[in-house]
């Protein structure tokens, strides 16, 4: 199966927004209210606030930085920061700089269509953990390239870690290289 054959479903994107400058969390909590955003100090240290379009949530914080999850594409995670910046200068939050989106995670869901011996793969792949009571998969932890995925019996895997799509699929290959290298596939 080659690199193209392999589909991967982008599940989230999480990325980081700095503003470059102090935010009043209060004041813009107080003006956003209306609008969703929940900002309880005592239990969190951020902002809360969530869009519907794109649908994403941003963690806002006093520093100016900003973290932004939900989106599932660099594209959706960039309309989401014009449309936050644009609720921020509407009250009155002035923006000097243009602010820079760094992706910090990309989770990405795939089907390898191959059922995996998870009993036999905590043997062979160094670096995973497989407890079957507490949680059907196996995590485990890719080197090269890095990243970190849960592997199911039923060939559906979860990958993380990776901050680029090229990456996942590089990752995505590999293990699959690995699985039927060491003859893990049921």
């Amino acid at each position: 199966m080659s690199i193209e054959e392999i589909e991967v479903r982008v599940q989230n994107i999480v990325s980081s927004i700095d503003l470059g400058r102090p935010l009043d969390l209060k004041y813009i909590a107080d003006k956003l209210e209306p609008e969703g955003a929940e900002y309880d100090p005592r239990n969190f240290p951020g902002l809360i606030f969530r869009l519907k379009k794109p649908k994403a949530a941003f963690l806002i914080f006093g520093t100016g930085k900003l973290v932004c999850t939900g989106t599932q594409s660099e594209k959706e995670a960039y309309k989401a920061l014009e449309r936050i910046i644009s609720k921020l200068e509407k009250i009155g939050i002035k923006v000097s700089k243009e602010p820079k989106l760094k992706v910090e995670n990309i989770v990405a869901s795939v089907d390898i269509k191959r059922q995996i011996n998870l009993e036999k793969a905590i043997i062979e792949l160094e670096g995973s953990n497989y407890e079957p009571e507490q949680f059907p998969g196996l995590i485990y932890r890719q080197k090269n390239p890095k990243a970190t995925f849960l592997l199911f019996r039923t060939g559906k895997l979860v990958c993380t870690g990776t901050k680029k799509l090229e990456e996942i699929y590089k990752a995505v290959y590999r293990v699959r290289e690995e699985l039927a290298e060491k003859d893990l596939f049921l």
